[in-house]
């Protein structure tokens, strides 16, 4: 039987934990010869632990986009409503949009992709929810992140 595969990101940029068995870990990762900023879930159970399928991966300026909307929210949210900060194109039909939203009377940040194509329009399984208390540590995790991976380039 083959051994499962250690996760090693290219730069771990620390966790939020958000439950027992779950945390929320930001980290660079390289993909053809691309670097890119990621936050995950990572799960710790007996039958399995490691990443989720829920996550987000950011480029430079989709990474630039994200720490420009959160950078002007308050230390707490101002109403207790939803509300959408940010829409940043990825890619043909895929938007990552960030928010703040409410579940159980409880804040948090909502980073998550928006879907358009001809079979399917809607919210993707692929996206992270982190708890509003924890925007500060997220901002400077994000900007360690933005260090790593860099600005985006000038548009020629």
């Amino acid at each position: 039987m083959a051994e499962a595969r250690e996760f090693k990101p290219l730069k771990d940029l620390g966790s939020i934990v958000v439950s027992d068995a779950s945390e929320l870990r930001f980290y660079v990762d390289e993909y053809k010869g691309f670097k890119y900023g990621s936050i995950r879930t990572f799960v710790k159970g007996e039958g399995y632990s490691g990443p989720t399928k829920s996550g987000v991966t950011m480029n430079p300026a989709v990474l630039a986009g994200v720490i420009e909307a959160l950078g002007k929210l308050p230390a707490e949210p101002a109403a207790q409503q939803d509300r959408e900060l940010a829409r940043l194109p990825k890619k043909l039909g895929v938007e990552l949009v960030v928010r703040v939203t409410f579940y159980k009377e409880t804040a948090g940040i909502d980073i998550r992709e928006w879907v358009e194509d001809e079979s399917y329009k809607g919210w993707s399984k692929k996206g992270v929810r982190i708890p509003y208390g924890e925007l500060g540590s997220t901002l400077k995790r994000l900007a360690q992140m933005q260090q790593v991976v860099g600005t985006p380039r000038p548009k020629a």
